[in-house]
């Protein structure tokens, strides 16, 4: 294998240095055949993650392998020009940014999934499934559920939630179902749009310092304009009827929650002022919050640990008139109520290292000089608005992170109202295609069969009048911080 990987890297190393001469100091090399060899080695990697859902290749592999071969010719030229000192400092600077990036999701996310292993979010499904509501009850209800949660437990927690609904009450109504995957969708994405919680790019902007935690509450309106426009059109739709299965039934399956999901749900909570008084107060990167949000996760899971071994005493003890045969083994298993390493298990660690290989590529390919020419392209060439505007309808094709990511690497001289501008556009730019989000690319498998990325296109048009709709919207109520 070693010898394999050589035998491919190696000449790709000479031919990259073939005409290092181009580089001069070695600050760009943008017009270098280790700069296309780059470029051309991104786009390779991310088409093969676009096409996911058909090769079933995990998303993190090719961009993984991408963000390796892309830092090591850049490591083999530096140090061909003795400047391996700037390489090792602008890798590690790159891994830095992902590092805090990485351990605020590992919080959150383990929040989420401890709140799920308690049956909180079973508990919510199960109390909309026992009202019964009609078709068109059902569709605004998981919208505007979708829109308030996903600021909190971010927009692709809060599309496969309120999507779990809509496919256990109606179930073979393939059209009803594709209807409210898109408008969950957009619903999640818009609501996550005006939160740093909500979205990685809002999360990376606000860690970044360019926009302050409250500010991005100027763009509660236009997220909502951008859910409500395309979901009142489509509920035209619908034909409001009752759904044809017995909730009742589908109530019984569903569970109760357990003990400690509240005080869960609080500690959450608590984690967030946490981050944004620690951001706020004391100057200190978020994360810095967030990780002591974890050891009050980790402390009351201690508790719960021991209350509920207290509580197996005590059942044991109700029940000592059933006496085992003495030549039974006496020692069973029991699991235990609660462990924090599980929820901690359960992370979606591919996403994880997706965004891994995704920064690492956008900063190698930043430090080759590739940014600062897109942004003298992008932002020389045009006014800050049509170009942020149009960052967003690309953010529909490639992912948002990416194109938050080269925008923040940029760095661009904007002001509070562009930056917003731009947390909007690709924040709800990717609602209008299904592999334009992480929402959209996680229901296509969840409701394989009802839901595709032709049924979502049909609706597109009316998700972009929303999308415009929305922006018209920041620019007309925050026109005073543009």
């Amino acid at each position: 294998m070693l010898k394999s990987f050589l035998a491919i890297i190696l000449p790709l190393l000479l031919l990259c240095t073939g005409n290092i001469a181009l580089a001069g100091d070695g600050m760009d090399m943008t017009h270098t055949s280790a700069g296309w060899f780059c470029v051309g080695l991104f786009v390779i990697a991310y088409a093969f993650v676009m096409l996911e859902e058909k090769l079933h290749l995990r998303k993190s592999k090719p961009v993984l392998a991408a963000a390796g071969i892309i830092w090591v010719i850049i490591g083999w030229i530096y140090t061909q020009q003795d400047q391996s000192a700037l390489a090792n400092e602008a890798f590690r600077h790159t891994l830095l940014e992902f590092a805090e990036l990485m351990l605020f999701l590992l919080v959150a996310m383990t929040y989420i999934n401890a709140m799920d292993e308690r049956g909180l979010f079973n508990a919510l499904r199960g109390w909309m499934i026992k009202k019964g509501f009609t078709y068109r009850q059902l569709f605004w209800i998981t919208g505007i559920l979708a829109f308030f949660i996903s600021p909190i437990a971010d927009n692709l927690t809060t599309a496969l939630l309120m999507c779990a609904v809509v496919l256990k009450i109606a179930e073979n109504e393939k059209a009803f179902i594709n209807m409210c995957c898109v408008n969950i969708i957009v619903a999640a994405n818009a609501g996550g749009a005006f939160s740093p919680f909500g979205d990685i790019t809002t999360l990376m902007v606000w860690q970044a310092g360019k926009v302050d935690f409250f500010t991005f509450f100027h763009l509660f309106i236009p997220s909502l304009v951008n859910f409500l426009v395309p979901a009142a059109i489509m509920s035209f739709f619908i034909k409001n009827r009752p759904s044809h299965k017995d909730a009742e039934d589908l109530f019984l399956e569903t569970l109760t929650y357990k003990e400690g999901a509240f005080p869960i749900l609080f500690l959450f909570l608590a984690t967030i002022a946490s981050a944004v008084l620690g951001h706020i107060l004391i100057h200190m990167p978020p994360v810095l919050g967030m990780m002591l949000g974890l050891a009050y996760l980790k402390i009351y899971g201690f508790y719960l640990r021991k209350k509920g071994i207290v509580d197996l005493k005590h059942a044991e003890q109700a029940s000592s008139d059933f006496i085992p045969d003495k030549n039974e083994n006496p020692i069973t298993k029991v699991p235990l109520p609660f462990d924090v390493f599980q929820p901690l298990a359960r992370l979606e660690w591919d996403t994880l290292l997706f965004f891994y290989g995704v920064i690492m590529c956008v900063g190698g390919l930043g430090f080759l000089g590739y940014l600062t020419l897109l942004s003298e392209s992008l932002y020389g060439n045009f006014s800050e608005t049509i170009a942020n505007v149009s960052l967003g309808l690309i953010s529909a094709i490639i992912d948002n992170i990416p194109v938050m990511y080269a925008v923040l690497t940029m760095a661009p001289d904007f002001s509070q109202g562009q930056w917003l501008l731009i947390t909007l556009t690709t924040g709800v730019g990717g609602s209008m295609l299904s592999i334009g989000s992480a929402a959209g690319v996680a229901l296509m498998g969840q409701a394989r069969g009802h839901y595709s990325f032709l049924g979502h296109l049909k609706w597109t048009p009316v998700v972009a009048l929303g999308y415009f709709a929305s922006i018209y919207a920041h620019l007309w109520l925050n026109h005073s911080i543009m």
